[in-house]
């Protein structure tokens, strides 16, 4: 998961304040045996087992039992947590993998799509593209939401399905961040 996305679900926003980023440690690290496909009519992608593939993504330490409760809540019915092993990576090589160096081997929970292939479209999601053009309706800024509102308005589909900076499920998320605030006030 992209670290500002990551933040944007455990903290509420994609530039948490320098204490809260000290709490998580993010490295780069390949899951073997598993590609990344994109979900039809989404900016998202699911990660899916298949053997001689790899994905490229984070290992992060340091999250407690409500980061994981955002996150399980964030990620939905689509997928499931679920125990792998991953390298962690010492050199981060290029977007192909070119460079790469693995280190240790370390098991982690990651979550897997388990809503079916049929809502996959073929090919490797791009990651440089998400990047590039649509992160920005996930974590937040000024106006990034016009082209997901009008998505709603004139097909009644929303790219990241709520979970967006304003959508349904970072509300629900941010309800919840009020309440356990209110309640360690009391």
């Amino acid at each position: 998961m992209e670290p500002q996305v990551l933040y944007r679900v455990c903290y509420g926003s994609s530039k948490p304040a320098p204490f809260q980023k000290s709490l998580l440690t993010v490295r780069p690290a390949i899951l073997h045996r598993h590609c990344r496909r994109k979900v039809r009519g989404c900016d998202y992608p699911a990660i899916i087992p298949l053997p001689e593939s790899s994905v490229r993504g984070t290992y992060v330490r340091g999250l407690t039992e409500g980061d994981i409760f955002r996150l399980d809540v964030f990620e939905g019915g689509e997928y499931e947590r679920r125990k792998v092993k991953i390298r962690v990576l010492v050199v981060e090589g290029n977007e192909d993998g070119e460079g790469n160096v693995e280190g240790e081997e370390v098991e982690v929970e990651t979550y897997v799509w388990v809503a079916g292939e049929s809502a996959l479209e073929e090919g490797e999601w791009d990651f440089g593209e998400f990047r590039r053009e649509k992160m920005q309706r996930w974590i937040g800024g000024r106006e990034e939401y016009d082209d997901v509102d009008e998505a709603v308005r004139t097909r009644g589909e929303d790219p990241t399905r709520g979970r967006g900076a304003n959508g349904s499920i970072t509300q629900k998320l941010n309800g919840k961040q009020e309440q356990e605030v209110m309640k360690s006030a009391v």
